[in-house]
């Protein structure tokens, strides 16, 4: 079996025998991405409400939670983090632009990847995540009417670094 792949050696708050993984912080990215689009947020807002301790908490119980119905994780986040309704519809797309725009899941993994190649060795994951959410590049990785959530991975981290796709 597989060794998964672990983020600095940050340790779960619950299990300190194991480690946070980028699975762990894949799925955080998910459901920030799932929650952020049911409630017509941008995905900073559904960061900013989840503290930093929330952050770390859901990245430990992640391996708990993904085995969760999302709809129903999703709606504890909503209720329990306060969040409200907004109008920014990620989704409503030009569909001829992108007939099929990219799912949650996959946006999770952008994030995450993101997180992961930016991810400095004095901070920890939770920082890395609200780092990253609040990034001017975050407003053209959730244009779906362009194509910056489909570069490659690196070309997406270099646009980090430079705060553009230019």
């Amino acid at each position: 079996m597989a060794e998964k792949s672990t983020l600095y050696h940050m340790r779960n708050i619950y299990f300190p025998d194991r480690e946070i993984t980028f699975d762990d912080l894949k799925f955080v990215c998910y459901m920030i991405e799932r929650t952020a689009r049911r409630i017509k947020q941008p995905n900073a807002y559904v960061v900013d409400h989840i503290s930093k301790e929330e952050i770390l908490r859901n990245l430990s119980l992640a391996d708990v939670l993904h085995s969760e119905n999302p709809d129903d994780v999703a709606d504890r986040w909503i209720a329990d983090y306060h969040l409200e309704n907004g109008t920014k519809d990620v989704l409503n797309v030009d569909k001829e632009l992108t007939p099929t725009p990219p799912t949650a899941i996959q946006m999770g993994k952008v994030y995450a990847r993101l997180i992961q190649s930016t991810l400095l060795s004095t901070e920890g994951v939770a920082d890395g995540i609200i780092r990253v959410y609040h990034s001017p590049i975050c407003e053209k990785l959730d244009d779906y009417n362009c194509s910056a959530y489909y570069e490659p991975s690196y070309v997406i981290t270099r646009a980090y670094h430079q705060g553009n796709f230019n």
